[in-house]
C-alpha cells in the first residue's frame, strides 16, 4: 500500500472511529485473516460490472508484508480473457470447486446477480466459508458467514474506502489475548508455592 493509501485509511480511521463502523470492519478483517489460511484458498469474486481488482492487490501486499501466505486471493472473473496470464484467467468454474478450507469473499457494490448468489450459495454447502462486502444486498448477506455492510448514509466512506479498510484490517496482527482466570490463578498458584518441579 503506498503512502498516500496509508495516509487516506489513517485519515479514514479516525473519521470512522466514532460511528462504530470502524470496529465491524476490524472485526471482519480478523474473520477474514483467521479464514484465509490456506494459499491459494482465498477466492475473492466481484460482480459483472465490478471485479475487485484494487481489493485484490491490497490483500496480496498485506499478505507480502505480513507473512501470510492464506491471504494472498485468487481473483474470479465473469470473462476473463484466453490470452490473459494464467492467474488473471481464473473464471467461475473455480467457484464451482470451492471446498471445505477455502474461503470466498464476495465484493458487490450492487446487487449480486442470480448466477452468483447460486455459486455462492453451492460453495457454501460444499463446506467454503462465505465473506461478503456489500451495500445492503440482503440475499448476499443471507448466504455469507460473515458480512459488512458499507452504509450508504457515511459520506466518508466509499466503497473503495472501505476495500482499503477491510485488507488492512486483515493484515494487522490480532490483539494480545488478555489472560483469563484460569491464567491468573495458574500465576498467582506459582507465585504462593514456587514453580512445578519435575522429578
Amino acid at each position: 500500500m503506498g503512502s498516500v493509501d496509508g495516509d487516506q485509511v489513517m485519515m479514514l480511521r479516525e473519521v470512522l472511529a466514532a460511528t462504530g463502523w470502524l470496529g465491524r470492519a476490524r472485526e471482519f478483517g480478523r474473520a477474514l485473516r483467521g479464514s484465509a489460511r490456506t494459499p491459494g484458498g482465498l477466492l475473492l469474486v466481484g460482480t459483472p460490472a465490478g471485479e475487485p481488482w484494487h481489493l485484490a492487490a491490497h490483500l496480496d501486499d498485506e499478505s507480502r508484508l505480513n507473512d501470510l501466505p492464506g491471504l494472498s486471493p485468487t481473483l474470479v472473473r465473469w470473462s476473463p480473457p484466453p490470452d490473459a496470464p494464467a492467474h488473471l484467467r481464473v473464471g467461475l468454474e473455480r467457484l464451482e470447486a470451492a471446498r471445505r478450507g477455502e474461503t470466498l469473499f464476495v465484493v458487490a457494490a450492487g446487487e449480486a446477480p442470480v448466477p452468483l448468489l447460486e455459486r455462492v450459495d453451492d460453495a457454501r454447502r460444499t463446506g467454503a466459508t462465505i465473506l461478503a462486502l456489500d451495500d445492503g444486498d440482503r440475499e448476499l448477506g443471507g448466504l455469507a458467514h460473515e458480512a459488512l455492510t458499507v452504509p450508504s448514509d457515511q459520506p466518508m466512506l466509499t466503497f473503495d474506502g472501505a476495500q482499503h479498510l477491510v485488507s488492512a484490517a486483515a493484515g494487522e496482527a490480532a490483539p494480545a489475548r488478555r489472560p483469563g482466570l484460569r491464567d491468573r490463578l495458574a500465576r498467582l498458584l506459582e507465585t504462593v508455592s514456587g514453580p512445578t518441579v519435575g522429578d
